[in-house]
């Protein structure tokens, strides 16, 4: 659906993983593409949500307790700090296996960057697909324009005009002559 290009760094982890769920079809591909079962399969959907709950709070959205829920899921995904020979200092999974642990070493990177509050969920409620966004203002509301911007804008269109279409019959003022 996303015509964007992917987030950067740790971030398409967490982009890729919001967006294993299409909320328009509820097509889930969770488990697919990231080989889950049992109990990962739901503590990564756990995840999956509370993540794209942080997104639309990126993007404005109202989303009571966003962080709450990420951060106690997150908070038992144990990293590193690993410092190379000339003591530059990143964060990374302590089990690179572990869904949780690679989802915690990309969020801390992109708070340590300023990129985390670029990712956002799309405006549409029948979307909130996860997109970063790059605009030079970060007011991006849309995972893509061509669809999501394209339907609000429509709609907001036709909303204008449905109520001044309205508001000219309920004023008496739809006779051309003025009788």
């Amino acid at each position: 659906m996303n015509d964007r290009a992917p987030a950067p760094g740790g971030l398409a982890l967490v982009e890729q993983l919001v967006n294993t769920l299409s909320l328009d079809t509820g097509d889930d591909r969770l488990a697919a593409e990231f080989s889950l079962t049992g109990t990962a399969l739901a503590e990564a959907t756990e995840l999956r949500e509370a993540l794209r709950a942080a997104c639309r709070a990126h993007a404005g959205h109202d989303v009571r307790d966003a962080g709450a829920a990420l951060t106690r899921l997150l908070s038992a995904a144990p990293l590193l700090l690993e410092i190379d020979a000339e003591g530059a200092a990143t964060l990374a999974p302590a089990d690179p296996a572990a869904l949780s642990s690679r989802i915690a070493a990309a969020v801390a990177t992109a708070a340590a960057d300023g990129s985390w509050p670029r990712l956002k969920a799309c405006e549409a409620e029948d979307c909130h697909w996860a997109y970063y966004d790059r605009s030079p203002a970060g007011r991006s509301r849309w995972c893509t324009m061509s669809v999501c911007g394209s339907r609000a804008k429509m709609r907001a269109y036709r909303a204008r005009r449905s109520s001044v279409t309205g508001n000219s019959s309920a004023t008496g003022n739809s006779s051309p002559s003025g009788d």
